[in-house]
């Protein structure tokens, strides 16, 4: 197993929980199994998130695309989510988790986003670890919801056009309050981003992999993380600016 350097943990862990479709199929399986396993994945993920001292961890779990998925799919994932959030409040409070959420959530449904409401009110005094979840979410819905709202606090005069900064708009994103992700995970051999995150992720380290969520293990995060923790983010300096001789 890789050390990794608990100094250097990553402050935000972003992760695309890609292949369990795929998965499924190399089983044998139907795409709905394939999705209950990576459940599995996402609580060993948590877990280690948690252990390792990682501040915050945001799971692209439900994506404005994954409407357009066949209906029982779609049904399918909705019901997942319920389960989760009834069966890992315990969990969560225990490990002094707090629960978040960013996306479209009020296109959940009824059921599940009173249980989302729920979990979140119950854990928010929580300060171990921020778990949040991207639900009907789309990186550039948030970018586009977020101009509506500076608009229309410009036109009603709340903000002048000149005081308008790249602070000032992160505060009207979903993720408000939250640092932006320092590394980002992909599992499943994909080397794209998918409609994540595209404003926060602009000097993300990415990490791919071609293990499939549903196998992605406790191990397979720290070597992503060792992995992060080889690298030099130089934010546009030079070496010699971060380490002057």
């Amino acid at each position: 197993m890789r050390e990794i350097d608990p100094v250097r943990i990553p402050r935000h862990i972003a992760i695309i929980m890609d292949g369990n479709g795929r998965w499924a199929q190399r089983h044998s399986l139907g795409r709905v199994l394939g999705h209950r396993k990576g459940a599995e994945s996402v609580r060993v993920t948590v877990k280690t998130c948690r252990k390792l001292g990682v501040p915050c961890l945001t799971l692209y779990a439900f994506s404005m695309e994954n409407w357009l998925r066949p209906a029982v799919e779609v049904r399918a994932l909705i019901q997942l989510l319920e389960e989760y959030l009834e069966g890992e409040i315990r969990e969560l409070m225990e490990q002094d988790i707090r629960l978040a959420a960013i996306g479209d959530t009020d296109s959940l449904g009824d059921p599940v986003r009173m249980k989302l409401r729920q979990a979140i009110e119950r854990t928010a005094e929580n300060k171990g670890m921020v778990l949040n979840l991207a639900l009907s979410y789309g990186g550039r819905d948030e970018i586009v919801r977020a101009a509506r709202n500076l608009i229309g606090d410009a036109l009603t005069g709340v903000v002048r056009p000149e005081e308008v900064t790249k602070e000032l708009y992160s505060r009207y994103l979903y993720t408000t309050g939250l640092p932006d992700p320092d590394l980002l995970i992909r599992t499943g051999g994909e080397c794209r981003v998918s409609n994540f995150l595209l404003w926060q992720m602009a000097y993300t380290e990415f990490y791919f992999t071609d293990v499939l969520w549903p196998d992605f293990c406790e191990q397979d995060l720290i070597e992503a993380i060792a992995d992060y923790q080889q690298r030099e983010r130089r934010f546009g300096m030079t070496s010699d600016q971060l380490c002057p001789q």
